[in-house]
Parts: structure tokens; C-alpha cells; sequence
């Protein structure tokens, strides 16, 4: 009787969340998408990373964390295991990422975070595009906000520049929109 009351306590306060699925894209354009179930213990191991945080520039730095885990698990289920950073490591296999697969698939990740409560410094936005010189060179990343009186400064969560698993490169919008990050 008490286990059922429980559960009864846990299902009514929402504490006890069902495993979730998210809609990964892949294959340059979105062109693939692939539906990954994140189980409630691997979103527990994220919602622990995230709660642990402190303050804004930890709660990014263990963001850029989670989102690399949130890939590696996608990458047991799909074939963005082969995602290598950029644009010309990946050859011509099966899973590779652009810009625009990484900055739907991230802030789809971003908002499953955010919409769990994961977030307590940071909001999330829709993706933005960089364009460096020419068209050729548009750029997009996923973007999250800090939640603060007055402007907020923006971030850049840009996953495109990593191998599939690894953190996500967090930097400045600013920043990020004039070219900065890894060269890949």
C-alpha cells in the first residue's frame, strides 16, 4: 500500500517522467531523421549534470557536456555514429550532420532540456545562421540565452564542429557570428 501511494505522490507532483523520444536529422538538410528514445536513466544522468551547475558559465559548460552524451546515446540507435566534425571528414557514410542538421537536432535536444525544467540559467531560441563572406559559407547554429535583467548575452551551441559524442562547442553568438570556433 505505501509503494503504491508512492507512486501515486510521484505521478501526481511529476516527478516520475516517461521516457522520451526526439526526432534526430542527418543526412545534409535534414534530408533522414531518426526518432531516439532517451530513457528516463539517461535523462536522469543529464538532469543530475545540470543540477549540479552553479551558475551560468557552469550551466553551459555542462551543457555543452550534456548535448555530447544526448548524441553518443543517438548514436547507438542511429547511424550519426559516424558523424565526424565538420563537413569532409565524414566520406560518404551513412549519419553525417551538416550546419542544419546539428542546429535542428541540438535545439530539438535544448528544448526536450528546457521543457524537463533541466534549465535554470538559460533559455532556449530558435537556430540562427552566421554568414562569414558569401552564401557559400552560411553557417547555422542552435542558441540559448541567459536568463538575466536587462539584455541577455545569447550563446552559440554548435555541435557541428565535434565528432558525434563529444561536447558541443559553446561560445558567444557574437563571437561565433564573425567565424570563431574550431577549424574544421
Amino acid at each position: 500500500m505505501r509503494r503504491w501511494l508512492l507512486s501515486l505522490l510521484f505521478l501526481l507532483t511529476g516527478v516520475l517522467h516517461a521516457d522520451e523520444t526526439v526526432r534526430i536529422c542527418y543526412g545534409y538538410g535534414c534530408l533522414v531523421q531518426a526518432d531516439i528514445r532517451y530513457t528516463e536513466g539517461q535523462l536522469g544522468e543529464v538532469r543530475r549534470m545540470l543540477f549540479a551547475t552553479v551558475n551560468p558559465e557552469n550551466e553551459r559548460k555542462m551543457i555543452s557536456a550534456a548535448i555530447g552524451r544526448l548524441y553518443a546515446w543517438a548514436g547507438e540507435q542511429s547511424d550519426i555514429h559516424n558523424d565526424r566534425a565538420g563537413n569532409y571528414d565524414d566520406g560518404h557514410v551513412s549519419g553525417k550532420m551538416d550546419c542544419i542538421d546539428h542546429s535542428t537536432s541540438t535545439t530539438r535536444l535544448l528544448k526536450l532540456l528546457e521543457a524537463r525544467g533541466y534549465l535554470r540559467w538559460h533559455r532556449v531560441l530558435e537556430p540562427v545562421a552566421r554568414d562569414v563572406a558569401t552564401v557559400f559559407f552560411v553557417h547555422w547554429s542552435a542558441v540559448i540565452e541567459e536568463k538575466t535583467v536587462g539584455e541577455a548575452p545569447r550563446f552559440a551551441v554548435d555541435s557541428w564542429f565535434v565528432d558525434n559524442g563529444l561536447p558541443a562547442v559553446v561560445l558567444p553568438l557574437g563571437e561565433w557570428k564573425k567565424g570563431a570556433g574550431p577549424d574544421v
